[in-house]
């Protein structure tokens, strides 16, 4: 069997590789960095790649809007897994280069809203130059024409590229913060079923009305499904036009969490499934009593007697 192929938001050094190469195999797999994340994941779409590892979420800033879109989009895709990787900064710059010097800085926008309380402090006059990712921006730093002076980014680029110099470490204003990263492949078959598992959906709003999103959020309460994400993105179609993002605790094969779906379904026909994977924290989703499995088949069966006539 030959080895995958991956594609990943790069160039290489980025957080996002750092993400995939937690994947088993995926140091021996041909890895293709690319620009964006729809660069990525239309690699996937296209079958040139087997899967894709973008970011999501971040602890500090929340979900990575670029990746929320992408996949709610267009051909659909599957998460296969997830991976978190603890996030850190320093600030580079050529050779040569003081903190004094700093005039324009490059960066994810991520990475320098993460970095604001460091930049208030020493650099409070500096402006900010959008980088498509950390390692981009640290990157362009070594070519001729270079229109900024130093880049946010992993230490990781830092320590790999003897072009560049370390102005400051630890620059981020919170050091516990984390970026959650997925997995993204074409549709197949679902990762087994674990205990630790989330479940992903995209839930276009069917209706602007009192109560429509309630109606959304019952489907899950009213079967004992836990939310660990909610998010609202714009459709883009017309304004107050939105989906939501939704991450749940469970898998699509438990019976609460099958029912919550078909239920969704039945109130917005255009729900997305996104995928159902093993929880990369391992915590095992606790579920009452009345909405396991067991209770789930009961009470069919019970149902299924009466239409018996039993």
């Amino acid at each position: 069997m030959s080895p995958a192929t991956y594609a990943f938001l790069g160039p290489e050094g980025t957080f996002t590789e750092a993400a995939l190469l937690q994947v088993p195999g995926a140091v021996e797999a041909t890895r293709i960095p690319c620009t964006n994340v729809n660069a990525a994941l239309d690699l996937v779409r296209s079958g040139q790649a087997d899967a894709a590892m973008v970011p999501i979420e971040n602890s500090v800033e929340g979900g990575v809007t670029a990746t929320l879109d992408a996949i709610a989009t267009g051909a659909e895709l599957r998460i296969i897994r997830e991976a978190l990787v603890p996030i850190t900064f320093v600030l580079v710059a050529r050779p040569g280069v003081e903190v004094s010097d700093v005039k324009r800085i490059s960066t994810h926008g991520h990475a320098w809203a993460q970095c604001r309380r460091w930049l208030d402090a020493h650099l409070p006059d500096v402006d900010y130059v959008p980088g498509s990712s950390t390692a981009a921006a640290a990157m362009g730093l070594l070519a001729a024409d270079a229109h900024y002076d130093a880049a946010i980014c992993a230490p990781l680029v830092a320590a790999e590229q003897p072009g560049l110099t370390v102005l400051a470490e630890n620059i981020g204003d919170n050091f516990d913060a984390v970026t959650r990263f997925i997995l993204v492949g074409r549709p197949g078959v679902l990762p087994e079923r674990t205990g630790a598992d989330k479940t992903t959906v995209v839930v276009p709003l069917p209706q602007d009305r009192p109560g429509a999103l309630m109606d959304i959020l019952d489907q899950f309460a009213s079967r004992g499904v836990n939310l660990s994400r909610i998010e609202s993105r714009p459709t883009g179609q017309y304004l107050g036009h939105y989906f939501f993002s939704i991450d749940a605790d469970g898998h699509a094969a438990d019976a609460r969490v099958g029912d919550a779906l078909a239920a969704l379904h039945r109130i917005s026909p255009a729900t997305r499934f996104l995928g159902s994977y093993p929880r990369v924290d391992k915590d095992i989703t606790e579920v009452a009593p009345h909405t396991s499995d067991a209770a789930f088949a009961s009470a069919q069966a019970w149902v299924e007697a009466i239409l018996q006539g039993e």
